[in-house]
């Protein structure tokens, strides 16, 4: 069992939900290690992310701690078996680890569901719309660490992913650059909302109701409703959420955003003629 340097996002999700697994069968981690002939500290390495498990023994501790849900078994196996080395690999060491983690549970992802509130999502951004987001980020970026940043996001708009999309008019509106940028991003979105894999809808000042759900984020579908996960801004990255209440309160989030926000071609026509005003 080779130790992992730093385990991805994905790698510890697989980790914490054979923890969950482990402790609603009511075991220790003694106990676990007892049933695979390994030792306390093998099992909390794996429960870490920090080493892999095979399938074998992923199916045997599933069977050790009475889980029946095959499906689940089975996508946790998927998960295990993975040896996907994905286009952000060539940023590893040069840009902070949830930027890769993103674009790691992108890549996986069933969909995405994103709630938008001061900026345009990411994978919407024009170049120059990120590049000013990125420029405008404390402590300041050289050019090297901006131009970097930039590339990564544009690379993660070319991976397609059923992707729903409410936007506040308030992102809309905020200038993150100049007039010219602001008027070819809402231009990029006009033309984003016709694809056939994105819903793009828009929350005006004058609507009612938005205040109970006006929450910034991103929600990941994975292969199954208890593998989804939301990742959430902070200020020292991204944070990933990824317990069942949580996820609930979120899917709830994201329903009521959706119920209070205009439909596509009523959204299309909103950016239009906001892009024409400016």
């Amino acid at each position: 069992m080779v130790q992992r340097r730093e385990p991805t996002a994905r790698q510890m999700r697989l980790g914490i939900e054979l923890r969950r697994l482990r402790e609603a069968a009511g075991l220790n981690a003694v106990e676990a290690a007892r049933l695979l002939g390994l030792n306390r500290v093998q099992i909390s390495q794996i429960e870490s992310g920090a080493t892999g498990v095979s399938e074998q023994r992923l199916r045997r501790l599933a069977s050790h701690y009475a889980c029946t849900d095959e499906e689940f078994v089975n996508a946790l196996v998927a998960m295990a078996t993975d040896r996907t080395r994905g286009w952000w690999e060539q940023y590893r060491g040069q840009l902070p680890t949830p930027f890769l983690d993103l674009a790691e549970v992108e890549h996986h992802a069933a969909f995405l569901h994103d709630v938008a509130i001061l900026y345009v999502p990411g994978r919407l951004q024009t170049e120059d719309y990120a590049r000013a987001v990125f420029s405008s980020r404390l402590p300041e970026l050289t050019q090297d660490e901006l131009e970097l940043r930039v590339a990564h996001r544009l690379t993660r708009q070319q991976v397609v992913i059923p992707h729903e999309v409410v936007i506040h008019e308030a992102a809309l509106r905020i200038r993150v650059s100049n007039r010219a940028a602001s008027r070819a991003q809402l231009a990029r979105l006009v033309e984003l909302s016709e694809a056939d894999h994105i819903t793009l809808r828009v929350v005006p000042f004058d609507l009612d109701g938005f205040a109970k759900a006006s929450s910034t984020m991103t929600y990941v579908g994975g292969p199954l409703p208890r593998l989804d996960t939301v990742v959430r801004d902070a200020p020292h990255g991204s944070v990933f959420i990824d317990s069942e209440s949580q996820l609930n309160t979120y899917r709830t989030s994201f329903r009521r955003v959706e119920a209070v926000s205009l439909d596509p071609a009523q959204s299309r026509d909103f950016i239009h003629k906001l892009a024409k005003e400016l």
